[in-house]
């Protein structure tokens, strides 16, 4: 799939380049001649990585890191000058991924965008586990199908990420009582039952990941839809 790469650069000769440069190398790219430019459009597009100059008109660089980060980890690589090691500094610290000092190759900083996105897909790949539109995040704590927020407990997160986590295996009810609850938890084991009834009306059309195998528990079975 295509990367979409916002490159937010205040010089037209640099901010050109980089898009010359992008696109051969098969990303799409959006542009922002400023920071006000440049919050609106990661506001507005999904974007895949940022490059970001520090020194900007109207907002800096920095500013618009700090705004990103209240809602993204996106990748972000910052264009600094020479001299700017505070700036640097300050950039990591604000959650910036890379830096590259001007002038410098485009080659180099292509290299960097391919490093950092390998990096990322391998990262969500691991924290993320996708079953025809059912989406599992264990960072962020979410499960989506569709796109489309499913509002569950903590405990019923738990559940549904060790029951997918034994993709097809046969988990029985003392079983997930003692991975989800606790070892220590003294309740009866229908409350196994309880809150995967509890799930399954949650995730709809989707209820049917959750198998019931009689006389033992459950098993999470994407191929079953």
């Amino acid at each position: 799939m295509q990367k979409n790469i916002l490159i937010v650069e205040d010089e037209l000769r640099i901010r050109f380049l980089l898009r010359d440069y992008f696109l051969k190398e098969g990303f799409h790219i959006i542009e922002a001649s400023d920071g006000d430019e440049g919050i609106n459009a990661f506001s507005n597009n999904k974007i895949d990585l940022v490059i970001l100059d520090i020194m900007m008109p109207k907002v800096d660089g920095i500013t618009v890191l700090e705004i990103i980060r209240k809602s993204s980890d996106v990748p972000v690589i910052l264009l600094t000058a020479k001299g700017q090691e505070e700036d640097k500094l300050f950039g990591y610290e604000m959650g910036a991924d890379d830096y590259i000092t001007k002038p410098f190759s485009p080659k180099v900083l292509i290299a960097k965008v391919k490093a950092l996105l390998k990096r990322t897909s391998e990262i969500s790949d691991t924290n993320n586990k996708n079953f025809s539109g059912l989406t599992i995040n264990r960072l962020s704590h979410e499960v989506k199908i569709n796109g489309n927020l499913v509002n569950l407990s903590p405990k019923e997160f738990e559940l549904i990420t060790y029951l997918a986590d034994n993709e097809g295996i046969a988990l029985s009810r003392d079983n997930i009582l003692d991975h989800v609850w606790g070892i220590d938890y003294y309740g009866d084991i229908r409350t196994v039952d309880t809150n995967v009834k509890r799930l399954r009306e949650k995730l709809g059309d989707k209820a049917n990941l959750i198998v019931t195998v009689r006389g033992s528990g459950y098993r999470f079975e994407s191929k079953h839809e």
